[in-house]
């Protein structure tokens, strides 16, 4: 049975949301610890959700949500790395389907001696999730955080499942697994990374997320961040990716605490504008899997490429690997090109994993194909 006086307060504070009253952070953690905790039922749950996703979340319930996240629902590991660990991801539950593109772009960046702490989940609105490519691909992914910790330090990347219960052991997945829409709860989510990184690159669904996002982080903690909207060209749908379609809108946290906005098109860095229908993934898993491979192979040199190398950009701008994204580009082709970013892929297999050497043969096989 559930407490009557709890539901009362919950529902008086979801009919606030609904005449547009904003949270403080501390009665967003409240609610999200009632969330997690199975402390209200499903429709008033659900409810709040939407009600507070409708409104349009303030930093201050962000970092709320995200407070109820990590203290009640997310085991905690501190890698130990010459530098600073970093994240990108996407929130997910974008207008745009595309193939995956932050996980691409990651390898990427981590061959280029960035540490990067990936958390990431399998395909929920998308065909094809992060998870569900890297266990293709021959890494661990229902592993404990101490191995993907590990992966961390050895291999300079590695990723937590955030929809496994030894990541997240309370309820995160078991909700997310259960709704098809964007919530607050897909932000605070992706920011609830076991390793707590203090640097991070963010795709959102919404333009209207992208300071507010980037205002949370910098009252979580992180010392730098770059906050994205991609959008298609017209500007009629978006994607939690910079964009190789059309107009990226961009809010970066400076390492003093200073906020900027700006946007970019692919023309400013060099870029041939994609199509659609070029960045689609394919419904059939191998398939994707083996597309994935070819980027980082170099085999692939087309639209899929460029976006890869243009999400690459911002991560390795953020870590001071090239004063702007123009240079970010051209240093993630090389690194392509060179065959550092497959090399990086081998060892994160080598790595996170319970069984390196069946984790390598997959791989290799996989390799023997494309």
């Amino acid at each position: 049975m559930f407490d009557d006086r709890k539901l009362k307060e919950f529902g008086g504070k979801i009919s606030d949301l609904a005449r547009g009253k904003n949270l403080s952070r501390q009665e967003a953690r409240e609610m999200y610890r009632q969330v997690l905790l199975g402390e209200q039922p499903d429709l008033q749950q659900g409810a709040f959700m939407m009600t507070l996703t409708a409104k349009g979340e303030t930093a201050e319930e962000i970092a709320g949500a995200w407070e109820a996240i990590f203290q009640l629902d997310t085991v905690k590991v501190s890698p130990v790395t010459p530098e600073p660990v970093v994240d990108n991801c996407g929130t997910g539950m974008d207008e745009l389907t595309t193939f995956n593109i932050s996980t691409a772009a990651a390898i990427v960046a981590a061959a280029d001696g960035v540490y990067m702490a990936k958390h990431g989940a399998r395909a929920i609105t998308s065909g094809c999730g992060a998870i569900d490519i890297l266990e293709t691909l021959g890494i661990g992914v229902e592993c404990n955080v101490e191995i993907v910790k590990h992966s961390i330090e050895n291999a300079g990347i590695g990723i937590f499942n955030g929809m496994s219960p030894k990541v997240h052991p309370q309820a995160l997945g078991r909700i997310l697994s259960q709704i098809r829409f964007g919530t607050t709860l897909n932000i605070a989510g992706s920011l609830s990374n076991p390793a707590l990184p203090s640097y991070g690159v963010r795709g959102v669904y919404s333009d209207a997320l992208t300071g507010p996002v980037a205002q949370a982080m910098k009252e979580i903690g992180y010392k730098r961040a770059i906050v994205v909207h991609g959008l298609n060209t017209n500007g009629t749908k978006g994607m939690d990716e910079l964009s190789s379609l059309g107009e990226t809108k961009i809010v970066e946290l400076h390492e003093g605490g200073q906020i900027a906005n700006y946007s970019v098109v692919p023309e400013d860095l060099g870029i041939q504008r994609a199509k659609e229908e070029n960045l689609l993934p394919s419904s059939d898993r191998e398939e994707e899997v083996l597309s994935f491979l070819r980027i980082l192979c170099g085999k692939d040199q087309g639209p899929k490429h460029e976006i890869v190398c243009l999400n690459a950009a911002p991560i390795l701008y953020l870590m001071g690997k090239v004063k702007d994204f123009g240079e970010g580009i051209d240093r993630a082709r090389e690194i392509i090109e060179s065959g550092r970013a497959m090399t990086r892929l081998r060892q994160w297999v080598e790595e996170q994993n319970s069984s390196p050497e069946a984790g390598l043969d997959k791989l290799s096989r996989l390799l023997a194909r494309i």
